[in-house]
């Protein structure tokens, strides 16, 4: 079905309604609709955010190839050959470069790196050539009683589900309405985010300076036009130096983005508007409630580092498809071991990245001596030792604890049939059943 919005139909079905239209969001709408679903993703659609990218490693790839976006991302990004780390923090003992290949783990590159904004419109583009229904709406109420759920939109229109996958971001109404708790907390820092046109080229590297206010992080970027050599900021700081360099003219800024990247790419040009967003983190008491399952930020708030946040969001889709993968969503029961089968999945995977990310950001902040020996320790741990430095980023780019079938080096399969169909292995059961029959009627004979 096209999109609609406005006054149409007064009241939609559907077997999966996917709250939120953001990048998350229509993934989760690609994937279960190509498996086979009756899907309606409800949700408007994102606003620009200037200078924002994602990092997607090598699960989300082939993620994004099983949904068949991957031409068309691939085509607007940049691959990621190589990650530095470099410690900028000044400690007592100076900390060795570490530096990452993709080609040490068998892979021509970790990942992609792409515009927030044309990754959003690429999905966008594929949900509508795939007939995908899309409500630009508002939902402002849920009913989760009775044996669907009833979502109400801005307009009086009602939608009817078998179930609710909730990708409608940190403030989620969903979430809200089924009354899952959160735990939130801040960090004193602000990202400003931006895209760059610099003099030298990156070699496909992307760079992170461990600096006192947190990450300073160039990835690379696609050329574009007459700007050969382009990368993306990610740049943590405290709020009093973000209000600064806001209001500082630009010119200013471009210095002291050489100056923080030591000049390795030369000269800088913002080619994008600047933006901004605060840090904080958040994490949920649970990760489903009857016919809900939450997915993305919904369900997982981290600062930017090491690229996890989307990565994360898409495990979160291809682990609840999955797990869904051979459900009647009528059937409470069945529905109900599928749900705790996913939280009980998910939850080691998106406990260690949180705490991760969150141990690893503090100690950058943190001025305090034994904590920079031991993140100094680690550094040279993962530099000297060539098997652990191959683990973890293995680790990093395809996790072994969350590897679902979308993101698996695996053909497609055929879209499975919905509502009331047998288990696996229940053709199996019927033909053995069928062949004792024949025996015994032999037998009687």
């Amino acid at each position: 079905m096209a999109d609609t919005d406005g006054g149409a139909a007064p009241g939609i079905e559907t077997q999966i309604l996917v709250a939120g239209a953001g990048s998350t969001g229509l993934a989760a709408a690609l994937a279960f609709a190509r498996a086979g679903w009756r899907v309606t993703l409800v949700g408007r659609l994102p606003a620009p955010l200037p200078g924002r990218t994602v990092a997607l490693f090598e699960a989300s790839v082939r993620f994004l190839d099983s949904i068949g976006a991957l031409d068309a991302v691939r085509a607007a990004a940049c691959p990621i050959e190589t990650i530095r780390m470099i410690d900028d923090t000044e400690q007592l003992l100076p900390v060795p470069d570490l530096v990452m290949r993709a080609e040490e783990i068998g892979l021509p590159a970790f990942g992609l790196n792409v515009s927030n904004d044309e990754l959003t419109a690429i999905l966008l583009e594929r949900a509508r050539a795939a007939s995908l229904d899309i409500v630009e709406a508002e939902i402002v109420d849920y009913d989760f009683e009775g044996d669907a759920v009833i979502a109400t939109l801005a307009d009086g229109r009602r939608v009817e589900a078998q179930f609710v996958i909730a990708a409608d971001g940190r403030a989620s109404r969903a979430r809200n309405a089924a009354g899952i708790d959160t735990k939130e907390w801040t960090y004193p820092q602000v990202a400003l985010t931006a895209l760059l046109r610099h003099e030298l080229p990156h070699d496909n590297i992307s760079t992170e300076y461990h600096t006192r206010s947190g990450p300073f992080t160039l990835v690379p970027l696609p050329a574009r036009g007459e700007a050969q050599n382009r990368s993306s900021l990610v740049w943590l700081m405290n709020p009093r130096d973000a209000r600064r360099r806001l209001a500082e003219p630009r010119a200013e800024l471009e210095y002291e983005l050489e100056d923080f990247s030591r000049g390795k790419l030369g000269a800088m040009t913002i080619e994008s508007g600047v933006g901004e967003f605060r840090m904080g983190g958040m994490q949920v008491s649970r990760l489903t409630a009857g016919r809900l399952a939450l997915v993305g930020e919904t369900c997982h708030v981290f600062p930017p580092i090491g690229a996890q946040g989307l990565n994360l969001s898409l495990r979160d889709v291809a682990d609840l498809e999955d797990c869904l993968a051979s459900v009647d969503l009528r059937n409470e029961r069945e529905l109900s071991r599928a749900l705790m089968r996913y939280e009980l999945q998910r939850r080691a995977d998106i406990g260690f990245r949180t705490h991760g990310v969150d141990l690893l950001n503090r100690s950058l902040i943190i001025p305090y001596l034994p904590i920079d020996l031991i993140r100094g320790a680690g550094f040279v741990a993962m530099t000297a030792l060539g098997p652990l430095r191959r683990a973890v980023m293995r680790e990093g780019v395809a996790p072994h604890l969350a590897r679902p079938r979308l993101m698996r080096a695996e053909e497609p399969r055929e879209p499975r049939m919905r509502g009331r169909r047998p288990r696996p292995g229940a053709e199996l059961v019927g033909a053995a059943r069928d062949a004792l029959a024949l025996l015994r009627r032999g037998a009687a004979r």
